[in-house]
């Protein structure tokens, strides 16, 4: 089935996965299925006892008080839940998508993720929650989980959406960076956006010949392409480069290392998703 999911939580991150959803439904002639879920955690727990060292007759009665008072929560975070879907549903189908369904849960959003996934062709959801820390610039918790559990290309979206017209690919020859190509390749919808190849590694033969059949597939389907090589840090030569190269897009694998080495030594894609401006794309 072609379908895009698009993750909101009403934070001021919402109407931008609205926009690029409603873009990237438009370029792959696909419908949209919007996800709001509230969170288990977030949810009061009844059964706690938090009555203190009141008098036992008092204690019924306030815990049948606090149950009450859950069950206005839950109802009301609800009630938020479908308004905030059914806005976002009008901003999108405003944005020119014609088929838009809701989805509203209590659960874990990699959960939810995870079982609706089979079948989509993509996930949109904005880089930072309601939680967000901008002073920091650090990344969702929701988004780095289901960034690591998802198996379909996701697109996690700067604060606003821009118009896309040059797009960037951090391209290392691997299974990742295929899957990009072969997204660019098999859908004709994005072949009006410039596409720039970045190959970060020493020089190489087998570098050479990986950036030489990448561009040419590229060119084979209809895309303006050139390709850039340069030596050095990973993280800062892309960041910089899209910097100071008018990149309105970057497209990249996600967490090549296992979660314990991410842990001790960083992640390129954690480090990308926190510095870059713009919105990025990553592929498993």
């Amino acid at each position: 089935m072609n379908k895009i999911l698009a993750a909101i939580d009403g934070s001021s991150y919402t109407a931008s996965v609205c926009d690029h959803a409603a873009w990237l439904a438009n370029r792959l002639k696909s419908e949209v299925e919007l996800i709001h879920v509230i969170d288990r955690s977030d949810q009061p727990d009844s059964d706690h006892d938090l009555s203190g060292s009141i008098g036992v007759g008092a204690r019924s009665t306030l815990l049948d008080e606090l149950s009450e008072l859950d069950s206005k929560r839950a109802k009301i975070a609800m009630e938020h839940g479908r308004a905030l879907l059914q806005d976002a549903k009008l901003h999108i189908e405003q944005g020119g998508v014609e088929q838009v369904s809701v989805v509203l849960r209590h659960d874990e959003l990699s959960d939810t993720v995870n079982e609706l996934e089979t079948y989509a062709n993509a996930i949109v959801i904005g880089k930072r929650g309601q939680s967000a820390d901008f002073a920091t610039m650090h990344i969702g918790s929701n988004l780095e989980r289901v960034a690591r559990s998802s198996n379909i290309p996701m697109l996690v979206t700067s604060r606003a959406f821009k118009p896309i017209n040059k797009a960037l690919i951090a391209y290392d020859g691997g299974p990742s960076c295929n899957r990009a190509i072969n997204m660019l390749t098999n859908n004709e919808g994005f072949t009006d956006i410039e596409v720039e190849l970045l190959y970060v590694g020493k020089p190489a033969p087998v570098r050479d010949k990986l950036i030489t059949d990448a561009v040419a597939r590229l060119q084979e389907s209809g895309y303006t392409v050139k390709s850039t090589a340069k030596e050095g840090t990973v993280e800062k030569i892309i960041a910089d480069h899209v910097e100071n190269n008018d990149i309105d897009l970057l497209f990249m694998g996600a967490y090549g290392h296992s979660r314990i080495r991410s842990m001790l030594i960083g992640s390129t894609t954690t480090e990308m998703l926190r510095t870059c401006l713009v919105p990025v794309v990553l592929f498993r």
